[in-house]
């Protein structure tokens, strides 16, 4: 979704997020209101249902036609319809989420500073980020001994010991006597969306 679109989303949901707004649109849905009409039936002033309304016609939700010295309110169905297909379809939604590797570098830009690691981040999230980085700098199909793997992560952080129970526990790192692999994972096991019996 371009940020166009993302900003008339979040302008769409902004709207709408208003108790009266949306008794507005009902009644607009069920037929041609003035303001006079809204107003009472709301038990709002009428410069406040004006202000709402004006709000709702600028995203075209709401259309408006004189009749004499009055105008005439009613919801624009159409524009209700196109909105709903385009800005709040699946697609449109998950192309609004940020790019995960955009993320990931912002992470790792504010942990690592000089090429080491500042400190383990406490956030799940942004740990298993700083992990998946750490295991990338181990190869795949090669052993390692305890102290090669203390040496790899030393580079990064005092703190080697924690950080290799992590990788091991995040599944990229696996131990077996004595003797440690890079796992066929890219991604560090998260018990919360994970697959319990997946193979490291």
């Amino acid at each position: 979704m371009s940020n166009p679109d993302v900003d008339r989303l979040v302008s769409l949901l902004k709207v709408l997020a208003d108790a009266s707004r949306l008794q507005i649109l009902g009644l607009c849905a069920q037929a041609e209101h003035k303001v006079d009409d809204l107003a009472t039936a709301l038990a709002l002033k009428a410069p406040t249902v004006s202000h709402h309304l004006k709000r709702l016609r600028e995203l075209g939700l709401v259309t408006m036609r004189a009749d004499g010295t009055q105008h005439l309110y009613r919801l624009d169905e159409a524009t209700l319809q196109r909105l709903a297909k385009t800005l709040l379809a699946p697609a449109s939604l998950t192309a609004a989420a940020p790019d995960p590797a955009t993320y990931a570098d912002r992470v790792m830009a504010s942990f690592l500073v000089d090429g080491r690691l500042k400190t383990i981040p406490a956030q799940r999230k942004k740990r298993a980020i700083v992990l998946e980085f750490l295991a990338r700098e181990l190869e795949r199909g090669r052993t390692y001994a305890e102290k090669e793997i203390n040496a790899v992560i030393g580079q990064f952080h005092d703190d080697f010991a924690t950080l290799r129970r992590e990788l091991v526990m995040a599944r990229l790192l696996a131990r077996e006597a004595g003797v440690y692999t890079r796992t066929a994972r890219d991604t560090a096991f998260d018990p919360h969306t994970d697959d319990a019996g997946a193979a490291a």
